[in-house]
């Protein structure tokens, strides 16, 4: 007789809020500087979220864009879902951010002021729902990411120590 295997279904991977992150932009946040952030959903077609699920995304070049009252998405790229076949989606095209008008209204208030620019840190399901953790940035500076550089070095050291101290 012959052994049956089972097969352990692979946990997915849940932020502390419960959230499953697709991707997150590392890089916004140090040539960034983040002021204020907002959750907004966005609209896919199905192709894009089966793509999505797989976790295939990349936001690095992404930005959003205020267009006729409505908030856009340019510049992710989310790949072609295989098996769709002839149902697939176009992998960069703009997509379009779901957010109430009050929200909408105060990031164009923000956005508007020079030097301003939204930038989306990460990309996620919260609920079964993909959502877009949108930030209103202020670019760095060569000497304002060596300054962070430092302070974070400071920290980490500062934490080492103290491990070593239990």
């Amino acid at each position: 007789m012959s052994k049956s295997k089972s097969k352990k279904k692979k946990k997915k991977q849940l932020s502390p809020t419960g959230e499953r992150v697709v991707t997150e932009n590392r890089k916004a946040r140090h040539d960034y500087e983040v002021l204020d952030s907002i959750e907004c959903g966005i609209v896919l077609v199905g192709s894009e979220v089966k793509s999505l699920r797989r976790g295939q995304c990349s936001i690095n070049e992404a930005y959003a864009k205020v267009r006729d009252g409505q908030v856009y998405l340019v510049g992710c790229d989310i790949p072609e879902y295989l098996e769709a076949n002839q149902f697939n989606h176009q992998p960069k095209r703009p997509r379009k951010l779901l957010l109430h008008r009050r929200e909408i209204q105060k990031i164009v208030g923000k956005a508007a002021q020079q030097g301003m620019t939204l930038v989306p840190l990460r990309v996620y399901f919260s609920r079964g729902y993909a959502k877009v953790l949108l930030g209103i940035c202020r670019g760095r500076q060569r000497h304002d990411k060596r300054e962070a550089l430092k302070r974070a070095e400071s920290k980490r050291d500062l934490r080492r120590v103290m491990m070593r101290r239990r």
